[in-house]
């Protein structure tokens, strides 16, 4: 029983890099085409989770080591950076007035990764609880919360796209930067609390 679920739990994770490496090539193309901050940095947190999905990978394949605090700690400070880089680019970006060209191609990526990342939470959850992971269900949570990222991310640059509201686009990157700190954190206090 705890094999098919580590089985299942590893095709969820193969899902989630999968759409994630395909989804860094198609938000690096659409935000260096329109110049949208809120686009780049989402591309990074595909990084980010492309990361997760590897550390998770990791850790489900050999359970007879305990990763989980390394992992947790790495995941953290992937995320601060993410925070870090996304509060420089929308600070300059909103200081010298940078307007993002609309991006209807960004805009349909944004749209699909909300339901697949919902799904995808979803079943990690599940299989999560089912094993006591405590890593994947903090990775189920990222998940589901990149969904709702996603989704912020689309309304900014659908603003800027629909009414040509320049601001949206740095303000929905600064989405990003709040909830890089926020996932930093939770991750540093689970690695601090497993050791």
């Amino acid at each position: 029983m705890r094999d098919d679920l580590r089985r299942r739990g590893l095709a969820l994770e193969y899902a989630t890099l999968t759409w994630n490496v395909v989804g860094v090539g198609m938000l690096a193309a659409t935000a260096w085409r329109s110049g949208s901050v809120a686009l780049a940095g989402f591309g990074l947190d595909s990084l980010i989770e492309i990361f997760a999905s590897v550390v998770v990978i990791w850790q489900l394949t050999d359970t007879a080591v305990d990763r989980e605090p390394l992992a947790l700690r790495l995941i953290g400070g992937a995320f601060l950076l993410l925070a870090l880089y996304v509060l420089l680019q929308s600070a300059v970006a909103w200081h010298i007035g940078a307007r993002a060209a609309p991006s209807i191609p960004g805009m349909v990526w944004l749209l699909a990764t909300i339901v697949a990342m919902l799904l995808l939470a979803y079943g990690k959850r599940r299989v999560g609880r089912a094993l006591g992971s405590v890593i994947l269900l903090t990775e189920s949570r990222v998940t589901l919360i990149d969904a709702a990222l996603a989704g912020a991310v689309l309304l900014g640059v659908g603003a800027n796209t629909l009414f040509g509201w320049w601001w949206a686009d740095p303000l929905a990157g600064l989405v990003i930067v709040t909830y890089g700190i926020r996932e930093a954190r939770a991750a540093l206090r689970h690695a601090a609390a497993g050791q």
